[in-house]
Parts: C-alpha cells; structure tokens; sequence
C-alpha cells in the first residue's frame, strides 16, 4: 500500500512537469507563429515598396528583432545573476556552518585537487639537478645518425628549433658515454658523426647545407674544448660548467680533426658562394648604369664593344646586396659565430674587388671619367650595406681599397707634376703596374678631356718605382685568410650545456 502511493505520487509528479514542458512548448509554438506571421506580412508589404524603402524595412525589422532578443537575453542574465549571489550566500552559510574557510569558495581556480575533506591539495615540483647526457642503444646508432644528421633538414632546425641542436645532442651523448667510460661507444661517436658529415656535405653541397653544417662542426669542437677539463678553457668557466667536464677521455686528437673538417667545411662554403656571386659582379659593379645619364656617353672613337654579359641578364648591383643579405641572415640564422660571418664577408668584398679590378684593367671601354664615377657610386651602396649590417669593424671595406683608389684615379686631374705627385700620394692601394696600366687605357667621353700623356705616364712611373709594392698584376681572388679558431672560441663560452637541455 504504501509503494503504491510512493508510485502514485511520483507518476502526478511527472505528470506536472510534463503539462508544463507542453504548456511551454505551446507558447513558444505560438510566439513563433507570430513572428512568422509578421515576417510574412512584411514581405508581403515589402513587395509593394520601391527597392531602396524595401532594404530600409529590412534593416528596421532586423534591428527591432535583435533589440526585443537583447532585451531577453539581459533579463536572463539578470536572473542569473541573482540566482549566483542568492547560491553564494547559502554557500558561505553552510561553510561557516562546517568550519571550512572561505578560501574553499575558489576551489576550480586555485587548486589543482581536492580531497574527500574539500581542502585544496597543490602539487609542488621538486627541483632537478640536469645532468645534461642522453642515453642511447647501441642498436639505435644507426637511427641516430640518420636522424640528426644525415635526413636532418637545415631550415626546419633553424626556423623551428635552436641553432646547433645537432652539436649539443651529439655531445649530450659523448659526455654519457664518458660517464659510462665506454671507449668504444666514444670512438664510435665521434667517428660516425665527423663520416656522416662529410656524406652530407658530397651530397648536398648547397650553400644552406653547408652553412648549417659549418655552425653545427664549430658547436660540437667548441663545446668539446670548453668542457675538455684543459685549463685554458676551464678558468672562463663558471664553477657549475667545470662540473661537467669530460672526466674519463682525453678527445684533444679529435679536436683537430673536427677543427680541420671545419676548415674544409668553410672554404667549400667560400667556394659555392664565390660560383653565386662571381658571375654577378662584373655587370653590377661596371655594365649596370645604376646613375641615369651617366654612362649614356660612350668613349670618343671607340666602337661598341661586346659584353661578355649580356644587357638582359638581370644582375645588378641591387641584386648582388640581395644576394649578399641572404648570405648575412642564413649565416646568422644557422648559429655561425659573428667574427665567422664578418670573415666571410670580408671575403665576398675582397672578391667584389678583384673582379672589379680585373675588368677594369683588362678593358679600355671602362677606363673613362665617367666609370670611376659609376664605381664610387657602387661602392657607397657597397659601404652602406655594411653600415646596415654593424660590420663597419669587419675589415671588409678596407678590402674595397684598391677599386676605390682606381674610381678615384679615373676622376682626378691627369696633367701637371702636382697631379703626379697627388696620384703616388694617393694610391697606396695600388701597384706601380696597376696605376700605369689604368693611366693607359684611359679613354676620354667627350671632347673636353684629353688622353693622359706618354710623359705624364713616366713621371707617375718613376715616382712609384720608389715605392715599396706589395701587390701584383692582375689581383688574386684566393684571397687566403686565416681561420682563428681560438679566437672565435671565446666567443662560444656560454651558459652549461646543462640548461639548454
């Protein structure tokens, strides 16, 4: 008897909220009839109307409808509202009731768990000592080596990750194999690692490729010599660095060999940037009329003569800076130490030079007042460029010496013994040979000038023959520079290893 009336009531209970779930689905059934019933007459009267009157019944509608349902929607939040503060003052009831602080209000926003009891529970990470090492297999070596290095994509490491991650995770794995003392997981390390990345190099020998790999070979000899427990090194390191020295091998040999492969590394970089660049100078920096009007008059008595490079091969000498600022940023983005990028170019505006220089000796055509005025004009483009760049310190300007001095000696006066003297006095850059040479195939444009005279010619000759030269005739690209390595090392002492894994 009593079930029956527990189900009783329950079933009236139902009954209830079922007649008012249908009392509102009525109304709302009703209002939407209403309202289709007022779209309709709308569209009805909107038909009548002219076109313009019909959009501005459209949007009157559209903002009366969107109003009245903003209003709803604010009385809604209102209720909610009140409901919120109504639950919150019970809630605050009930916890001084229990004892519970008011704190345990912010449950969702200041505690990571709760416990059965409701108190915040926080969970504290305890701090760790990384050893800065990487455990791997040995069937894994293989793996290894094919990921980082030889499938390994520059521009993905750089764009996306930190320069020289290769470096720093082959030496994470030499400093565990040190500190297991494993001699032939160390032996077969650095061996496979120095192969794998003279493969790449034979394979692709793109200018990105190498410049990536020449970063990445620096990385791993700096960081062997930083952490090879040598004093020289040590004494620039922070107490925490010194702890993590290599303990159990003595790598030394294999610091030349990474620093010999270095060396190769950045003269087949010097090498592929010199094939980009070479055939570019000559038209840029001589044929490309960069200062309108300027070149428009052509030597008197000369007949056209016919450029190794034609009109319409597009290098110019915007093109050669271009060219020249996407070897700065990848250089840069790859991790190469700065005093690496200034040497390398300083060695693209010694190269700049000598091409320059070159053509200019070997052609009469180019040999005229008004070249020497388009070559300074090329070379201040040259020099803010570096000025752009910070690398005004690089040495790369003086490397632009000798081309200045020639644009100059091209411009100057070519008559009197003062003349002479000012030409000696002011070519320092240039040979005897050099200076004569230019003086010779001097060509006047117009017929204002004159040639530059057999006796004006021997009087420069006599007065440098007395001079000391210490360049030849014609200029040597093979510019051969000098790879400071110790120098460049200090550069790379920084933060342990340990913090940047």
């Amino acid at each position: 008897m009593f079930h029956c009336r527990i189900l009783a009531s329950q079933l009236q209970t139902q009954g209830q909220s079922h007649e008012k779930e249908v009392e509102g689905l009525r109304a709302e059934l009703q209002r939407l009839k209403a309202e289709l019933g007022q779209q309709q007459q709308m569209m009805s009267d909107s038909l009548q109307l002219p076109h313009d009157a019909r959009i501005q019944a459209s949007l009157q509608h559209e903002i009366s409808r969107l109003t009245q349902q903003n209003m709803e929607i604010l009385e809604q939040t209102g209720k909610q509202d009140k409901m919120i503060r109504k639950l919150k003052k019970h809630l605050k009831i009930y916890m001084k009731k229990f004892g519970e602080p008011e704190a345990g209000v912010h449950f969702e926003q200041s505690s990571p768990g709760v416990v059965e009891s409701g108190r915040m529970v926080s969970i504290v990470r305890k701090e760790r000592d990384f050893q800065g090492m990487l455990e791997y297999r040995r069937e894994d070596e293989n793996k290894l080596f094919k990921i980082l290095i030889t499938e390994l994509k520059p521009r993905g490491v750089a764009v996306n990750l930190i320069p020289g991650l290769p470096a720093y995770i082959l030496f994470m794995c030499l400093r565990h194999a040190d500190y297991a003392n494993d001699d032939q997981r160390v032996s077969t390390l650095m061996n496979s690692s120095i192969n794998a990345i003279k493969n790449v190099l034979k394979k692709r020998g793109d200018f990105e490729t190498i410049s990536f790999w020449l970063a990445n070979t620096c990385r791993f000899l700096h960081c062997l010599k930083q952490y090879s427990g040598e004093e020289g090194y040590t004494k620039h390191n922070t107490p925490r660095q010194n702890e993590h020295c290599l303990s159990n091998f003595d790598l030394s040999e294999y610091c030349q060999v990474l620093s010999d492969l270095a060396i190769q590394i950045y003269q087949q970089l010097i090498r592929v940037i010199e094939n980009i660049i070479h055939p570019m100078i000559a038209p840029a920096m001589l044929e490309q009329e960069t200062i309108q009007g300027v070149m428009g008059v052509k030597p008197t008595g000369m007949r056209k003569r016919t450029s190794s490079f034609p009109e319409d091969s597009g290098h110019s000498l915007e093109s050669i800076l271009k060219q020249l600022d996407v070897f700065y940023y990848t250089l840069l983005q790859h991790g190469n130490d700065t005093e690496l990028v200034r040497q390398v170019i300083k060695q693209q505006f010694y190269l700049i030079c000598c091409v320059t220089l070159n053509n200019l000796l070997l052609r009469k055509d180019m040999c005229s007042w008004s070249k020497g005025l388009q070559i300074r004009y090329n070379v201040c483009q040259l020099e803010e460029w570096l000025l752009d760049k910070d690398l005004q310190g690089s040495g790369a300007r003086e490397s632009l010496e000798p081309l200045i001095q020639a644009a100059q000696l091209l411009q100057i006066k070519k008559k009197s013994q003062d003349d002479a003297d000012a030409i000696c006095t002011m070519c320092t850059a240039l040979t005897t040979q050099q200076i004569v040479k230019i003086l010779s195939l001097y060509t006047p444009v117009n017929e204002f000038e004159e040639r530059v005279s057999i006796s004006f010619i021997k009087s420069v000759q006599g007065w440098m023959s007395l001079v000391i030269n210490f360049y030849d005739l014609p200029m040597s690209s093979g510019y051969g520079m000098r790879f400071y390595w110790e120098n460049i090392l200090q550069k790379y002492i920084s933060d342990p290893i340990t913090r940047r894994s």
